[in-house]
């Protein structure tokens, strides 16, 4: 994006995924939207502490509120008897994310079923009486051209303005983080076909969407440190800088990995350093929703 001097504009998105998760979750949105650098979060509409996560929401109006889409990993909105060909014997989605996109691909039944579930997580989401600021899915799962082209499809009847693509830009982020240089190019590389069909059809429907997504191979390690680098060296366009952030571990089967840095990731978005580097760079983070709206 640039403004009609030709000068290149960077805007920044901060995400919380997995809202609704926990309480631990749902307490660190909070509170790192309060007094740190958090714009929006990405609400789990069937997790355990959903209904807290809303209620909290409720509270935070400036704070930009999405769908993060369960189809994989994680409980259904649907009886199990109706959608059976999308989960398992204890009724949850599976958590492998290739068996579970072949799965969809290849059978009728199972694609069907599929719009059936995301209708009712829409359906959820509208019930809270929100607005859907963006759109998102656990372990980045709409990138299957079926769920891509579901979710655009639904669009216009569930107020759907704005899609992440989970697309990380290798080599800058590796200049900015300093690491993992073959992981971000092995990945870059396998996701590249299927986000780039994803954007096509978004820009075709008039969805907006972010150019990269920052912490994409830092997944669980966005401690103070690297999300001040990241910021640092922020690229032109829209980033969406995302986080997993908790203010305490938790157990049970939806708990995150051990390797999760849950409370460091919470707390590098109130670090004092982050803070001022963000003011360094004089970027304000943004909703999804801003980018919808028509320039000044």
């Amino acid at each position: 994006m640039r403004h009609d001097n030709g000068r290149a504009v960077k805007q920044l998105i901060v995400t919380a995924d997995d809202f609704g998760l926990a309480p631990a979750v749902n307490e660190a949105v909070e509170q790192a939207h309060r007094r740190g650098i958090l714009s929006a979060a990405s609400l789990m509409v069937t997790a355990s502490a959903a209904g807290d996560a809303v209620d909290r929401a409720r509270r935070l109006p400036e704070l930009g509120v999405g769908l993060h889409l369960v189809l994989v990993d994680g409980r259904p909105a649907l009886p199990p008897d109706e959608i059976p060909d999308l989960v398992g014997s204890d009724g949850r989605f599976p958590t492998d994310v290739t068996v579970a996109g072949i799965n969809i691909f290849c059978r009728p039944r199972a694609r069907a079923q599929l719009e059936h579930e995301i209708r009712a997580q829409l359906e959820l989401f509208r019930k809270t009486g929100l607005a859907l600021d963006h759109v998102n899915s656990h372990h980045h799962f709409h990138i299957h051209p079926t769920i891509a082209a579901t979710l655009v499809r639904l669009a216009p009847q569930y107020g759907i303005k704005a899609i992440r693509v989970p697309t990380e830009r290798p080599i800058e982020s590796w200049h900015a983080a300093g690491d993992r240089l073959l992981r971000r190019l092995l990945a870059s590389i396998t996701q590249v076909p299927w986000t780039r069909s994803l954007r096509r059809q978004l820009d075709r429907a008039g969805i907006r969407a972010n150019d990269c997504v920052l912490g994409l191979s830092d997944t669980g390690d966005m401690r103070a440190d690297r999300v001040a680098r990241y910021l640092a060296n922020l690229p032109e366009g829209v980033s969406e800088l995302y986080v997993h952030a908790a203010v305490e571990r938790w157990s049970g089967p939806e708990a995150w990995p051990q390797n999760y840095a849950c409370r460091g990731e919470f707390e590098a978005l109130i670090d004092a350093n982050v803070l001022a580097t963000l003011h360094r760079v004089g970027v304000r983070p943004i909703t999804f929703a801003a980018l919808t709206q028509p320039a000044a």
